[in-house]
């Protein structure tokens, strides 16, 4: 028997027509038709002006701070509840990240949280200069109550929407609500470009920028001149080609991810103990990974992590929720905000196989050994 994996790339066809035009052209080195025209699908598809495409949705974060004008010391506020690259651009800079807990309703920034976040910074008499609330799993955040304490100190928010393409709050598409958006096509992602991300904006000089810093800062001259630092972050020509056949099947991606979450669900909502990755009236996920909670106490001591290492000697691979940033050594003794919500969906928290690419035998197989540890 083969592994099961948690998320595996998974191609629709038409990337290696897009692939073989760029060796037939020879636009094998960075940038490119093909990087143009994704920017473009991209920027449409999210129903934003402009985008940027890079290396990583790393790149994409560490540029939107760069260009909000982020530095030494300054504030910047970071859901806790997320994947460390959220949080690791803030320090690139020298900043100080701020962490703020989840809410029980969609696991996301907890706009209460947030609001106490502000008011700490405000008294050491220093106003953010940005806010990272994450759409964890693709799963929207409140942004309506977000963007509310964002206008009412006037605080830009960077949307980290790195798992949420195909997300939409509102009938609107996640990644498109703050100044900037962030998207990552890294490969366990809902697409990919093997690896790679993307900046969004309405804001057009800062997504010129943008491009700019990410080819090393070069000048319009005809030597080398360079008067700002730049960066290694733009997409290549190839990549860009994969990831314009992978957005032609976007939405086939995202219908495949909710029906793996239906599945589950069906099969596992009488279960004691299991409670799903809630969505709300106003949300539409794209369900990149079915995530959900076993609480020990109702299921007589089955827990979390012996249903992961039941799982993982049978090869299917699953993966805790994210460790909030707050717990982790290298950002012990930041600020942080809130109760125990994101630590408590740390400990009782699970991803379960949610590829767009599993069969209908490898979900009998994961059923198989999974259903029986509740009996």
């Amino acid at each position: 028997m083969s592994r099961i994996w948690l998320s595996s790339p998974h191609m629709g066809g038409q990337e290696e027509v897009y692939v073989k035009e760029a060796f037939d052209t020879n636009w094998i080195a960075p940038l490119g038709p093909h990087v143009d025209q994704f920017e473009k699908e991209l920027a449409t598809y999210t129903k934003v002006a402009h985008a940027a495409a890079l290396s990583s949705g790393t790149a994409a974060l560490h540029l939107a701070l760069i260009l909000l004008g982020v530095g030494t010391d300054d504030f910047v506020i970071c859901q806790s509840m997320t994947f460390s690259a959220s949080a690791n651009p803030i320090r690139y800079q020298g900043a100080i990240p701020v962490f703020v807990d989840s809410e029980p309703d969609t696991w996301n920034m907890d706009p209460n949280a947030l609001e106490d976040a502000v008011k700490f910074c405000l008294a050491k008499n220093k106003l953010p200069k940005a806010i990272i609330p994450v759409h964890l799993y693709g799963m929207p955040a409140k942004m309506d109550e977000i963007l509310i304490i964002a206008k009412k100190y006037q605080i830009p928010i960077i949307e980290d929407a790195a798992e949420a393409l195909g997300s939409t709050y509102n009938q609107n598409p996640c990644g498109g609500f703050g100044h900037f958006g962030v998207l990552s096509f890294n490969g366990n992602k809902i697409i990919t470009t093997s690896g790679g991300g993307a900046l969004i904006s309405n804001d057009n000089s800062t997504i010129q920028k943008a491009r700019y810093l990410a080819t090393q800062a070069r000048d319009p001259a005809p030597h080398y001149q360079h008067s700002e630092i730049g960066y290694n972050y733009r997409m290549s020509n190839v990549c860009a080609g994969i990831g314009r056949g992978q957005l032609e099947v976007l939405n086939l991606r995202v219908q495949q991810r909710r029906q793996n979450f239906e599945q589950y669900q069906s099969r596992m909502k009488n279960l004691p103990g299991v409670a799903f990755q809630p969505e709300q009236p106003e949300s539409f996920s794209n369900r990149w990974l079915t995530a959900l909670t076993i609480d020990p106490a109702a299921c007589k001591g089955l827990n979390r992590e012996k249903v992961r290492l039941v799982l993982e000697k049978e090869d299917i691979e699953t993966r805790p929720l994210w460790k909030p940033m707050h717990l982790q050594p290298v950002f012990g003794g930041y600020p942080y905000f809130g109760g125990i919500v994101s630590e408590a969906l740390f400990t009782n928290g699970l991803c379960l196989p949610s590829g767009s690419n599993l069969s209908e035998d490898q979900f009998n197989r994961i059923f198989f050994h999974l259903l029986p540890l509740w009996q």
